[in-house]
């Protein structure tokens, strides 16, 4: 046994990886709407959703092992300057999963749904609430993942129709895209001024600049029914192009070392699949098609490459360990 492999221990398992349930999760629902705009088969967003489910049922099992086994580790993450923009992403995979199995087991879904979404709103509250009276919590710790706390709740509205509440939905859209909105500056100035350095570890949490506008196109379309209006235009092209900014940075991005922030573009990269799947099958026309059935691909093998890398740092032991 290496060196490795003997200082793995669930103290070092961090919230962030709850990014895998999200990643799959998405991508399952990429791959749903796929199967209702085009002749694509339904089991491959099962399989995907399998993935989550399994994601979901080991991380959940193994972070509550971790606040049993390791409390005070678990507690100072929630503590963490950084990683507290992380913790909504429980709540989150769970919104997501919910989502994506409505259609496999609507009872469970219901509930898993009203614990997600009403526990995200909880977790908004916290945050901002942490980031807005603690005096260690500064510019220099400003990421894109500063989006997940509040513009999480633009997930809520998605399945709001069919299996929660239409007035919960609209209520947690509008506290996800007014926050997102009044965040953007905030982040943007972060990462283009330059004054201090961006930490290169957390480089792939840039990706988190795609998620807002695609999931709030498809939350709109959710509640609204409406995919030509200027609303969903707009979003879809702020979708797009903030695609386009982040593959352009593709070759810094990829210095980052590989870890647990990767899982940072599969949500992203999979909302961003269904909003052009989304748009595709409103506007029928092949430009459309194109876009959307080569990020559905690229976004599904992103997610399945990282898993695979992600599978094989567990088994070197290299995967719950101090971080670096």
């Amino acid at each position: 046994m290496t060196e490795t492999t003997h200082r793995q221990s669930l103290a070092h398992l961090p919230v962030p990886l709850f990014a895998a349930v999200m990643g799959l999760g998405g991508t399952a629902l990429a791959w749903r709407r796929a199967s209702l705009v085009w002749a694509v088969p339904e089991w491959v967003a099962l399989v995907f959703l399998g993935l989550a489910v399994v994601a979901m049922v080991v991380v959940a099992g193994a972070y509550v092992a971790k606040w049993v086994t390791h409390p005070h580790a678990a507690a100072a993450e929630l503590r963490h300057p950084m990683r507290i923009a992380f913790v909504p992403t429980v709540t989150i995979a769970i919104l997501v999963v919910a989502t994506a199995a409505q259609d496999v087991n609507e009872p469970v879904a219901t509930g898993l749904w009203w614990i997600g979404a009403v526990g995200h709103l909880i977790a908004t509250v916290w945050v901002l609430s942490e980031w807005s009276t603690r005096p260690d919590i500064g510019a220099g710790h400003i990421t894109p993942a500063w989006f997940i706390p509040v513009v999480g709740n633009v997930v809520t509205p998605l399945a709001a129709p069919t299996i929660g509440d239409v007035d919960l939905g609209w209520f947690a859209f509008g506290v996800g895209v007014v926050f997102w909105i009044a965040l953007l500056p905030l982040v943007l100035e972060r990462v283009l001024t330059h004054d201090q350095v961006f930490p290169p570890k957390l480089l792939p949490t840039w990706a988190v600049f795609i998620a807002p506008p695609s999931v709030a196109l498809l939350s709109w379309h959710s509640l609204t029914g409406d995919l030509d209006g200027p609303v969903p235009r707009v979003l879809y092209a702020a979708s797009v192009m903030f695609l386009v900014l982040v593959l352009a940075q593709w070759r810094r991005l990829r210095t980052a070392p590989f870890g647990v922030p990767w899982w940072a573009y599969t949500f992203p990269f999979a909302a961003v699949a269904a909003a052009a799947v989304a748009m595709a099958g409103a506007r029928g026309t092949w430009p459309y098609e194109v876009v959307a059935a080569t990020l559905l691909a690229w976004a599904s093998l992103v997610v399945l490459a990282v898993l695979g890398a992600t599978l094989r740092l567990l088994a070197r032991g290299r995967l719950l360990v101090p971080e670096a």
